[in-house]
């Protein structure tokens, strides 16, 4: 087993989609069997499946925290050739804002609430919690990493991590449109929940995390169809076992991931919030 393998066995472990890079820190080639979309591709690429390859084949869609997978005999022959690991910060449920130099550090410091920082050899990467379309060059220095996007694992970083500022959601919605390309960042983070409102909740942290694990599990799973109907059900099931909970217990905090979960497998994310707020909502009613 290989240090980068080892590496991708702990992000899958904590839930965050990863996959091996190749020289020049890019994801492998496709196989003879994806070239040129021949395959169907995997979803939400240039098409929507039904590729079955078991090699890391069409780049961030391939990335994935199964155990099975990143262990097969086929992703064991890329780990070897690997120099480095990435992972989908989108199917992560998080944003990398990718500074590339001094001048788009500066501005961010002035600009963008503090958050959990990477330093890179030439400027930072600052990461925030919740998912939005990647898009580069959004100005001078400075490229958005989140959905149909790979991130580089360079370090755990310095700093709490935040919630996803509307300043950086304006820059992606107010650009021209430009063709995507895919840029390398960097991030390392376990999925973890905020739970300092969860004061009168009556479960572990393990047991709440635990369900929820489960529960994106089941989310990602549906990359076709229905994940928009799994994250109701996995937000209502949730929320029906906090019943006998004096409360609060910081449903919204799990809310948060259930959508970045949905959103990651294609999901609009004004359809995936309303799906587990009213998911929330029934599993409330259900346990009363």
């Amino acid at each position: 087993m290989t240090d980068h393998l080892r590496i991708a066995l702990h992000l899958g472990a904590a839930g965050v989609p990863a996959l091996p890079l190749s020289r020049g820190k890019r994801p492998f080639a496709n196989c003879p069997a994806c070239e040129k979309s021949r395959c169907g591709d995997r979803p939400h690429m240039k098409a929507e499946g039904p590729c079955q390859c078991p090699r890391p084949c069409h780049g961030w869609a391939a990335a994935t925290p199964d155990h099975a997978t990143l262990t097969s005999p086929a992703w064991v022959a890329a780990w070897r050739e690997a120099t480095a690991v990435a992972y989908h910060p989108g199917g992560a449920g998080l944003t990398v804002v990718d500074l590339d130099d001094a001048d788009a550090v500066a501005w961010a410091r002035q600009t963008l609430p503090p958050t959990r920082t990477v330093r890179t050899t030439r400027g930072e990467h600052w990461i925030y919690f919740r998912t939005m379309r990647s898009a580069n060059r959004v100005r001078p220095g400075v490229d958005i990493k989140s959905r149909m996007s790979y991130t580089r694992w360079l370090g755990p970083g310095t700093g709490t991590m935040t919630e996803l500022p509307a300043a950086v959601r304006a820059l992606v919605e107010t650009e021209e449109t430009t063709p995507r390309e895919v840029v390398v960042s960097s991030l390392s983070m376990r999925v973890t929940v905020d739970r300092t409102g969860s004061t009168g909740c009556r479960h572990t942290e393990r047991y709440v995390l635990s369900g929820l694990m489960r529960g994106l599990e089941k989310i990602r799973a549906r990359t076709k169809t229905g994940a928009g109907s799994q994250a109701y059900g996995v937000a209502s099931f949730l929320a029906a076992q906090h019943a006998d909970c004096p409360g609060p217990c910081g449903l919204d905090a799990l809310g948060e991931r259930i959508v970045a979960a949905a959103v990651s497998v294609g999901v609009p994310e004004p359809y995936a919030q309303r799906a587990v707020t009213n998911g929330l909502n029934t599993g409330a009613r259900r346990a009363s």
